[in-house]
């Protein structure tokens, strides 16, 4: 099968992982039409083969946001269509084939976030800070922020950025839920690469549970996400896979929890 070709991504596979850069150093790696395109299509197209994805960027910057050259004089009914169909990339992120984890360096503003928040885990190194100015340029977000973003930090946090410009360092960033590790500078692909290649061991029926049952229960009644739980836990005991695993553990062939 031919694989497919890309003007502003590098797509790379090792083994089980996947390596997906954003491919536009000289303008911060801001998102353009053809790149969301290119983003719906790598995510789609990934094999099955495929069992975690490092989602990083090429230069100093994560991402710096929308390319705000293409917005203008667009008319609502053609900005709606544009926003949506960010969501639909963005969707092949977060409900895609393998979990991603993201490497965040410089900036990160605007829909870089929306698309930092998009992924599973987030790690974050010391150059990375983290914004939201579309409040300040007479814009909504557009890109998911909205419902993504409120989930990592809360919706007091995000109307403070939104509002007043506020921009987060690393350390705020961290300490407020944008990023779940936090790193030197240069440190963020390596750390990634560790994550991903841990979480490609787990079983890919958990993993399915993880990234895809999880924020679903999350967004239901107690009730309702209880039995979702329930029905989720007994589809993974099921799988021969886990049987094996819980084998292991049992025989004292593999290692306990412990701290590190």
């Amino acid at each position: 099968m031919t694989q497919p070709s890309y003007e502003f991504l590098k797509v790379e596979r090792t083994g089980s992982l996947a390596f997906v850069c954003l491919n536009r150093p000289a303008k911060r790696n801001a998102i353009s039409d053809p790149l969301v395109a290119e983003l719906r299509r790598a995510f789609e197209t990934m094999p099955d083969t495929v069992r975690a994805i490092v989602l990083h960027a090429e230069g100093e910057h994560f991402c710096a946001g929308l390319d705000l050259s293409e917005m203008r004089e667009r008319g609502t009914v053609e900005a709606m269509h544009h926003s949506r169909m960010w969501h639909a990339a963005f969707e092949q992120i977060q409900f895609g084939r393998a979990p991603v984890v993201a490497v965040l360096k410089g900036a990160t503003i605007g829909g870089g976030l929306e698309l930092a928040s998009a992924c599973h885990v987030r790690v974050a190194e010391s150059s990375a800070f983290f914004a939201l100015p579309e409040g300040s340029r007479g814009l909504f977000v557009g890109g998911g922020a909205s419902v993504r973003v409120p989930r990592l930090i809360g919706v007091a946090r995000m109307t403070d950025m939104m509002l007043t410009g506020r921009v987060y360092d690393a350390r705020e960033g961290y300490d407020a839920g944008i990023a779940q590790y936090l790193v030197g500078s240069g440190e963020g692909l390596a750390k990634a690469r560790e994550l991903a290649e841990r979480i490609a061991q787990n079983s890919p029926t958990t993993n399915y549970a993880v990234t895809q049952v999880l924020p679903r229960i999350a967004d239901q009644s107690i009730q309702d996400g209880l039995l979702t739980e329930s029905l989720m836990a007994s589809v993974a005991l099921s799988d021969p896979q886990t049987q094996d695993r819980l084998a292991a553990f049992l025989e004292h062939r593999t290692a306990k929890v412990w701290p590190k």
